[in-house]
């Protein structure tokens, strides 16, 4: 009998200056312009000795929902994996040089008494 397994993947995206890292088994861009629905989040087994206190507090945010809309711009990487890993979020330091794509639609520039 030949099993067909759904693939798993780990998506790397920053939030309110914290690195995320979750595993998922449906990925796709979304309908809504500029983002990436993620779907059917993965988390270790419940039935673990040791619990892992970052990939609870990752389970505990994502806890009752069922799809999630990421940003592009916020996305660092997405890998389509064989397991899945212990998901997490990370701190970021003040002086991280990365920065998010900036995005149209920005305040006007003054141009003086002519452009008022």
């Amino acid at each position: 009998m030949n099993t067909v397994k759904s693939p798993i993947y780990k998506v790397i995206f920053h939030n309110n200056n914290k690195l995320y890292e979750l595993y998922a088994r449906a990925i796709y861009q979304s309908d809504m312009y500029g983002f990436i629905e993620v779907e059917e989040f993965v988390f270790g087994e419940a039935t673990q000795l040791v619990v892992n206190p970052g990939e609870e507090k990752l389970k505990n945010e994502f806890n009752g929902v069922t799809r999630s809309y990421i940003p592009m711009h916020s996305i660092v990487r997405i890998d389509e994996v064989e397991k899945e890993g212990t998901g997490k979020i990370l701190e970021t330091e003040g002086g991280s040089n990365v920065r998010s794509f900036p995005l149209p639609g920005g305040r006007p520039v003054n141009r003086g008494p002519e452009g008022e």
